[in-house]
């Protein structure tokens, strides 16, 4: 199999609803770049980017120079198989290009699993056929964030995120609000994207050990890492990082200080499958579960990251709902939510069947 042709494009989609998390207000719309891998044989891979300047150092504009300088040459007249060897070539000339490595990797995987026969879960190993998923609700005033779960419990999602980290009293009080409408049978967690101090997150931790949090995200900035270990003497609320990983030796970093109970893998984030296949290796070598999680992703990012999900036990769960809030999704229907459930569609590949 040789790849022949290639194209990449940007395309911006508008939100269904503005969202605000602790660093970041009124977020409006999201940027993703597409990839197509054409191959002789009539197969075509495809591939997304989320660039995020705050979290991957990238803008739409940086993913299509990389493509156009290095990425399509790269590919042309190779088989895919080479994945590793085409990976290397690129990660060497595209440092600091997270989400531009990802896209390319889910194309070349994209095309491996069609050849194989199989959905991508399968191809990758195979442990489970769906994953319940989370789904976020941002910073909002107390009444909108309680009729926001109204609309989620309707909806029959068994997992909440909430977005905080603005105000420690405020999360304090949400997440009680939010537990006593729910119940215990749902799951409910926390993200502060980094909003506490380490007295902060200490005092939240204290105050919402009944309310049964599943577990807290990313409490500090990642400079405050290394004094996590007191926040997990604090209480029965696990701590997961997610801005404090980004490569492979954030994670034994993390893990032999004991500083996490979970670490947050995104695709975009780490540079694709295969470095998120080895973190999810490196944290389970260490006893920390894993999330799949997401950026800004319409639904082929969101499958890309579900059937690596389905593809590791250690990965126990997932954050991958941004799809849901995607005006115009072209992929629509790629992803499957069912009684709070993410599954993917059954058909080889990550399940694309049209053409650019």
């Amino acid at each position: 199999m040789k790849i022949i042709a290639s194209e990449c494009w940007a395309e911006k989609f508008e939100l269904k609803e503005s969202y605000s998390i602790a660093y970041q207000k009124d977020i409006t719309h999201c940027d993703n770049v597409f990839l197509t891998l054409e191959t002789e044989s009539g197969l075509t891979g495809w591939g997304m980017a989320a660039p995020d300047m705050i979290v991957t150092g990238e803008d739409t504009a940086a993913v299509l120079q990389s493509y156009h300088g290095h990425i399509e040459a790269c590919m042309k007249g190779e088989n895919p198989f080479y994945y590793s060897r085409l990976y290397e070539e690129l990660r060497e000339a595209l440092p600091g290009q997270a989400s531009a490595l990802a896209m390319v990797e889910i194309a070349l995987y994209d095309l491996m699993a069609q050849k194989a026969g199989v959905p991508l879960y399968m191809f990758l190993g195979g442990y489970r056929k769906k994953i319940i998923t989370s789904v976020t609700i941002g910073i909002l005033p107390d009444d909108k964030v309680l009729d926001k779960t109204d609309e989620l419990m309707l909806k029959g999602v068994r997992a909440i995120k909430l977005k905080g980290g603005v105000d420690v009293e405020r999360d304090i009080r949400i997440v009680r609000l939010v537990r006593k409408k729910i119940g215990n049978g749902m799951a409910l967690t926390l993200d502060a994207n980094q909003g506490y101090s380490l007295i902060e997150a200490a005092h939240f931790i204290r105050n919402t050990k009944d309310a049964g949090l599943e577990l807290i995200e990313q409490p500090t900035s990642p400079e405050l890492t290394f004094q996590w270990h007191l926040l997990r003497q604090e209480g029965n609320v696990p701590i997961m990082a997610d801005e404090s990983l980004k490569k492979l030796s954030d994670t034994f970093n993390l893990s032999s200080r004991q500083a996490v109970d979970f670490i947050n893998i995104k695709l975009m984030k780490v540079g694709g499958i295969t470095p998120a296949l080895q973190i999810n290796s490196s944290a389970r070598s260490a006893s920390v579960k894993c999330m799949m999680g997401c950026m800004d992703e319409s639904s082929l990012g969101i499958a890309a990251g579900l059937h690596v999900a389905l593809a590791r036990p250690n990965i126990s769960h997932a954050d991958l709902d941004s799809w849901m809030d995607v005006i115009g999704d072209p992929f629509e229907g790629l992803v499957i939510l069912d009684d709070g459930y993410l599954k993917p569609t059954q058909t080889p590949g990550l399940g694309i069947n049209r053409k650019r």
